[in-house]
């Protein structure tokens, strides 16, 4: 007698069209489910505002999967009308607060205080209602919820509540331990439904799934539920078999760059070099793909590398990856608060993936650090740190100018997609 079908249904706002991170994890773990004979659902928001857009992403659908999209309202539309900073806000790009204008202030302590837990709060009520009977229908068992957007766990909470299923919450980001969340200007009330709702999520769910360890610890402090750590990944399908490195000596960053991850030791570091040595000023070259901040663009030429930085923007993942693996060395920057040690941004893997040296910036004893030295990937630096940084890079530059800059990123098919996904089914149908 053959075993029932198992079936899931993932819940998530970011879907393709949509570009940035946020997609990735469960596009692609919808991608590899099927190949382990799991019969997938895709529930997501039709007219969604996505900050990002990349529709080449649309490659990555299984097509052996049922993706069901439901109408959804946002108020950023007119958000936007309001404060051209809310599309900033919304890519996580945030000022100091004493720099902030006033309108900028006002749309942040609206958004965080009238739009618990976020703008996508309008979904969750007509998403309860349409899923009881798509659910029934499909005979579905298990659902997962993936965020941010929080208001995601909130559908699947109802529909625990009303329904006998199993529910796995994916926190891809932290709820209220988040970066952004201290500027969001709550007040004491709405701090306490932020972390009220949080908790209920935590006490409710099945399992609790977290991208990295730091948060997996901080979680399972909170709750008697399993809190399982499911990283994110690199898809061998996505990085090319064969292709040329950088003529230039290519110092590449890809994703978006805030104001709390500009290193200003490794644009004086570099400014240094290329005043010191002729060749290194020529061959020198900065790519930065993505949306960087405006502020540190500026200074970047204030100190004297304008002329060496190549700015892309933002481009299809696709295009990313290829550059990365062409690319002589990476950067990787994240925010040098030691309350972001456990912070991973997703491209860490693919950059392992791409067996390109890493130059990482961040908080000692990070988990970054701690990937990057497992795999022999890199360095990793404290952000005032210069003199061993410059030595490594004056390293990296000698090695390719005998044509020699290699590095083999080792211990890191762990990382890859579709062995997170088996993970991910022995976790939930164990």
């Amino acid at each position: 007698m053959n075993e029932p079908t198992k079936k899931v249904l993932i819940i998530t706002y970011y879907w393709p069209p949509a570009g940035g991170p946020g997609v990735q994890r469960w596009l692609k773990f919808s991608k590899y489910l099927p190949d382990f004979g799991i019969e997938t659902h895709v529930f997501t928001a039709e007219n969604a505002h996505y900050p990002l857009v990349d529709e080449t992403l649309a490659k990555d659908i299984n097509p052996k999967i049922h993706v069901v999209k439901f109408p959804i309202w946002e108020p950023y539309a007119f958000a936007q009308k309001f404060n051209k900073n809310n599309e900033k806000h919304a890519a996580g790009f945030f000022e100091e607060q004493q720099k902030q204008s006033l309108k900028s202030r006002i749309s942040l302590f609206v958004r965080g205080n009238f739009f618990i837990p976020d703008a996508r709060k309008f979904w969750v009520k007509p998403s309860v209602k349409f899923l009881q009977k798509y659910i029934s229908e499909n005979h579905i068992q298990t659902i997962i919820t993936t965020g941010p957007p929080h208001s995601c766990h909130l559908i699947g909470m109802k529909l625990k509540e009303k329904m006998n299923l199993k529910w796995i919450a994916d926190f891809r980001d932290p709820w209220t331990n988040i970066y952004y969340y201290k500027h969001l200007q709550l007040t004491s009330w709405a701090d306490q439904q932020h972390k009220k709702l949080e908790q209920n999520v935590l006490n409710k769910a099945d399992i609790i799934i977290s991208a990295n360890d730091e948060y997996r610890d901080i979680y399972q402090k909170r709750t008697e539920k399993e809190v399982v750590c499911i990283t994110n990944g690199y898809d061998s399908e996505d990085v090319p078999e064969h292709i040329e490195l950088d003529a230039k000596f290519t110092l590449a960053y890809i994703g978006a760059m805030f104001q709390d991850r500009n290193p200003p030791n490794l644009w004086k570091v570099l400014a240094e070099i290329c005043e010191e040595n002729e060749s290194f000023k020529n061959d020198l070259s900065l790519k930065l793909i993505g949306k960087i901040d405006e502020k540190i663009m500026s200074h970047i030429s204030e100190i004297g590398l304008e002329a060496n930085v190549d700015f892309r923007g933002y481009v299809p993942h696709k295009e990313a990856v290829t550059e990365q693996c062409s690319t002589q060395a990476l950067l990787l920057i994240t925010g040098n608060e030691a309350d972001k040690k456990g912070n991973v941004p997703g491209k860490l893997f693919e950059y392992l993936a791409s067996k390109r040296p890493i130059i990482s910036f961040g908080p000692e004893d990070s988990q970054i650090e701690k990937i990057i030295n497992e795999a022999h990937a890199g360095k990793h630096f404290l952000f005032h740190e210069k003199n061993t940084l410059k030595a490594y890079i004056l390293n990296l530059y000698h090695d390719y100018q005998h044509q020699n800059l290699h590095i083999q990123s080792s211990g890191i098919e762990k990382f890859h997609r579709k062995n997170l996904t088996k993970k991910l089914i022995d976790t939930i149908f164990d």
